[in-house]
């Protein structure tokens, strides 16, 4: 059974660098995390603490009760997989799965069992005697993976494990790895920049940025309640606008906006993100009953992307590109072309409301 794995204010520097800055977490037994950020936010140092390829600065890491710092990597019995897969080209599907077994002196009828049940689980059978040249890019990676869990580590680690792959191996391959880690029930930590990964993957998310830890929760909260400007553009798509507070509504150009929880916010100077499904076309998706008279404007489309389940328009509001994204049946029964007039309604709610702007989306 996977034990607790705990991060105690880990820091680690490199001459005037800090790359990871006091990070403090708690893995439950089980438990899939996902570390999601930006190049060079510090997601894969911490890894590489954790599996002790990298030593600390200062802070603890905390398996099962003891502190690991000084644990050598092969006596903490963490798998990893790395986005290179890093498998033995002269080595057969076989041999390489069989790797680690022989290093631990496994007995031989004992790791030809476990090598039968790793290639049953990954759905290779049959594909032992295939050398690394001979696979494709997803079987590598499935055959990694099954190198990683032969010796049933208590922990597995993914570095970007699916980044070099196309798109559509991408998809298959996590729904591999999440079933792997249902069946088998082992912790797993997972670091990825990709949203959609980590989202459609992960236990917890944890969104880092300049080595800090920006937020942490379940895949819901994080896309439905961004606790900063920079996760709402980082994670999924946001429009954003920068308005005035003035007589409990946002002042933005001429617009005077009606936003929920606006007293929560300090200060004058605010700034909205809201998501473009959560937009509203009037007359399609709402009637105009149902909207607040001053979130309604008349604006044009100016490009319609087409984006299989989704259409996404994009306008202009007061100088500024915004989007607003419709189901593909609605948009079927519009028959509307670019150029032509939309009234979009953004509902008081559906606004989060910040004191700063990360960054705007062009």
């Amino acid at each position: 059974m996977s034990k607790r794995l705990i991060l105690e204010k880990v820091r680690k520097i490199y001459g005037s660098l800090v790359a990871v800055d006091g990070v403090s977490l708690d893995i439950e037994p089980g438990e899939f995390v996902c570390f999601l950020g930006p190049s060079g936010c510090g997601k894969t140092t911490i890894l590489r603490m954790i599996t002790g390829f990298e030593t600390l600065t200062s802070g603890n890491i905390v398996y099962d009760g003891k502190v690991i710092n000084d644990v050598i990597p092969q006596k903490r019995e963490f798998g990893i997989v790395f986005q290179s897969y890093a498998l033995f080209p002269n080595m057969t599907v076989n041999e390489n799965i069989a790797f680690g077994l022989k290093m631990r002196k496994m007995p031989q009828d004992l790791i030809g069992e476990r090598v039968i049940e790793m290639l049953k689980l990954i759905g290779l059978t049959g594909w032992e005697g295939h050398y690394p040249s001979q696979l494709s890019g997803g079987q590598q990676q499935r055959v990694a993976l099954a190198r990683s869990l032969a010796i049933k580590p208590s922990i597995l680690l993914l570095d970007e494990p699916l980044s070099a792959l196309d798109a559509k191996i991408r998809v298959r391959l996590r729904t591999v790895i999440k079933k792997l880690q249902h069946e088998l029930g082992i912790t797993l930590i997972y670091v990825t920049h990709d949203q959609e990964e980590a989202l459609s993957l992960a236990d917890r998310v944890v969104i880092m940025r300049d080595g800090q830890i920006r937020q942490v929760g379940s895949p819901w909260e994080i896309y439905k309640e961004p606790k900063t400007s920079f996760i709402a553009e980082f994670v999924g798509t946001s429009n954003f606008i920068s308005g005035i507070k003035k007589d409990g509504k946002v002042k933005f150009g001429q617009l005077e906006l009606t936003v929920s929880n606006l007293d929560d916010v300090e200060g004058d100077n605010v700034h909205l993100a809201v998501r473009p499904e959560n937009a509203e076309l009037v007359g399609v998706t709402i009637s105009s009953e149902q909207c607040v008279s001053s979130n309604v404007f008349e604006v044009v489309a100016e490009v319609i992307t087409f984006l299989g389940a989704v259409v996404r328009i994009a306008f202009v509001l007061e100088g500024e590109t915004m989007l607003i994204d419709i189901s593909e049946k609605d948009f079927g029964k519009m028959g509307l072309k670019r150029g032509e007039k939309i009234k979009v309604y953004f509902p008081p709610d559906a606004f989060h409301v910040y004191t700063e702007l990360f960054k705007k989306l062009v």
